[in-house]
């Protein structure tokens, strides 16, 4: 009896280290199968319920993937243009416009730009666009644009407050105290208000408004505010008298308190003295018609006596005021 041998064959110590090599594979198998399962029972969700959001997932991202394709087709603008097509016919479209808030504004303005929303269907309408539009109009400082179902624009405006009128070379401007200018206006109506002049005068008249607060008394006989070299102040009072104010915040005002203190003892405003020079600190310059040397009279002693004696008998100084221009 023959016995063939085959050649090639797994040795035993190979045939042993392939049977090590599955055992570890099963064992590390059920070792993750484990784990993934100990994880899932500690989650108060199902296998069911686990199935479920895996197919949710598989699907939202299957509509995501759709309407990307769609939006490079076109297909939402469509959509779109359908939507607003229905809402028009079913009576949503624009058909009237109300304007609220306008007192100084010409109303036709913010009507000229509302009315191209007209026959619009609201879906198409920009409400964002229009208000950015309305804000370009010197009188508003802010607007709110509405739909108002099923037919209608709410449009409410935010008036600037004028605060003063600007003098410039040819003309007369009605601005706010942030200096934006809100229309051109003539003498009549300029009469009454404050009027600004100078360069970037129109961007002081909030700083100015705080200035005159510091006498209030004086406000309404204030006529004229020159801003100087972009530094410091000239009023004009309605009796044509000019004052020369200082430089700074805290200077200019105490020398229009003082300024106003003096008024109140002495009645400065409507006397004879044109020009007052308050530039120097501790003492105020008085400039007199027909006197070519200014008269110097201390802040500190502000008797009625005094001020008169100084009208009556000036006493020259070699420092002469420069009256209302640096």
């Amino acid at each position: 009896m023959s016995q063939t041998i085959k050649r090639g064959g797994k040795s035993v110590r190979k045939a042993a280290a392939a049977q090590g090599k599955v055992r570890q594979v099963r064992a590390a198998r059920a070792k993750t199968g484990s784990a993934i399962g100990t994880a899932m029972g500690w989650l108060p969700i199902s296998e069911e319920q686990w199935q479920r959001v895996f197919l949710a997932g598989i699907l939202g991202g299957a509509a995501v993937l759709a309407w990307t394709v769609a939006s490079f087709a076109g297909v939402p603008a469509m959509a779109e243009a359908q939507l607003a097509s229905v809402a028009s016919d079913a009576g949503f479209e624009v058909r009237r416009v109300e304007v609220r808030g306008v007192k100084n504004l010409n109303e036709l303005k913010v009507y000229e730009r509302a009315l191209a929303e007209r026959d619009r269907a609201m879906p198409l309408v920009d409400v964002e666009a229009l208000r950015q539009e309305l804000l370009q109009l010197s009188w508003v400082q802010d607007a709110r644009v509405s739909r108002q179902l099923p037919d209608s624009l709410v449009i409410d405006i935010v008036e600037r407050t004028p605060a003063a009128v600007l003098r410039k070379a040819d003309k007369l401007v009605l601005i706010d105290a942030t200096g934006a200018e809100l229309e051109v206006v003539g003498p009549a109506r300029a009469k009454g208000k404050l009027v600004v002049s100078g360069p970037g005068a129109g961007k002081q008249v909030a700083a100015l408004q705080e200035l005159m607060s510091a006498a209030p008394a004086l406000k309404p006989q204030l006529r004229e505010a020159e801003w100087i070299g972009n530094r410091r102040w000239n009023f004009t009072f309605k009796t044509g008298q000019v004052l020369a104010l200082p430089e700074g915040d805290e200077k200019s005002a105490k020398a229009l308190m003082t300024f106003a203190r003096l008024d109140g003892v002495n009645r400065l405003l409507g006397g004879k003295v044109a020009a007052f020079d308050m530039r120097a600190g501790d003492r105020i310059y008085l400039r007199v018609p027909g006197r070519t040397d200014p008269v110097e009279q201390p802040v500190a002693k502000p008797a009625a006596s005094e001020t008169k004696k100084a009208e009556a008998a000036p006493k020259a100084k070699s420092e002469s005021a420069k009256g209302d221009k640096d």
